[in-house]
């Protein structure tokens, strides 16, 4: 099942690593998924984001099936309630204040969101972003502006995010540590990565994984100094493109496992 055409590739790559398994695999797109027009299945992956699909797969759980990753935890990374979820843990995480695109400012808050004439992050507040528009770095005096704008393209909700400074790192997970990944968002893949504490990394990248209830994921961490990492964004079944054939056959073991730990529960 699938919403964003980037990343479907590492989805591909997985049904491919688990059909080498003896798996048959149909795909279904989130349209028909949200028509209830689903396959009947012990096992399946969940790329879908909207909420009437959600309710669809929901009861799939309850009876018997597998589902990576569950549509609660998907659910979970549209923004609003990511930074409520988040917001109310003890991980670092920027303030951020959702609100509707076509309120009017809260002058106070978005003050405290610019400390030192920082730009503003502006993201769409539903979904995470689905194109280069959905985050913008914006000043101050631009807000409104930009809050048109995607009030303009339909979108109802944003965030708006501090800004924390540092170097940015890119990370790739699965929940059972078997593979975990990370470089520099500047340098790329290829670079040389930042010195940073990866230890620290790697424990706040799957502290918010957990508490989001992901097993499949990706974002961005900010470290404002090396051992003190911030995370940014994480989302479900990212593009894990650098990566991409090593994250697909290790997210085909981790199911094949959780697959047979349901088997014998």
């Amino acid at each position: 099942m699938q919403h964003r055409v980037n990343d479907t590739a590492v989805l591909d790559a997985t049904v491919t690593a688990l059909e080498t398994k003896g798996w048959d695999a149909v795909k279904t797109s989130e349209r028909e998924v949200e028509q209830g027009r689903l396959p009947v299945a012990e096992l399946y992956l969940n790329m879908c984001q909207g909420s009437l699909a959600a309710e669809q797969l929901m009861p799939l759980e309850c009876d018997g099936a597998v589902v990576v990753n569950r549509p609660s935890s998907a659910l979970n990374c549209h923004r609003h309630r990511l930074v409520k979820r988040l917001g109310e843990s003890t991980l670092a995480f920027p303030r951020t204040l959702i609100l509707a695109s076509s309120a009017a400012l809260p002058l106070e808050q978005l003050d405290a969101l610019c400390p030192d004439h920082h730009d503003v992050w502006i993201k769409r507040g539903d979904v995470h972003a689905e194109r280069p528009e959905d985050v913008v770095a914006t000043p101050r005096e631009r807000v409104a502006a930009a809050l048109r704008a995607f009030t303009a393209r339909g979108i109802p909700w944003v965030a708006l995010q501090e800004h924390v400074p540092g170097p940015i790192v890119k990370f790739y997970g699965v929940t059972d540590g078997r593979f975990f990944r990370w470089y520099g968002s500047d340098a790329g893949c290829a670079g040389e990565r930042p010195e940073v504490d990866e230890s620290r990394l790697k424990a706040l990248a799957f502290e918010a994984a957990a508490i989001l209830g992901l097993e499949v994921f990706g974002g961005d961490v900010a470290f404002p100094e090396p051992d003190r990492p911030v995370l940014i964004d994480i989302n479900d079944w990212p593009s894990f493109a650098p990566f991409r054939e090593e994250a697909a056959r290790a997210i085909a073991d981790y199911i094949t496992g959780r697959f047979a730990h349901r088997k014998h529960a």
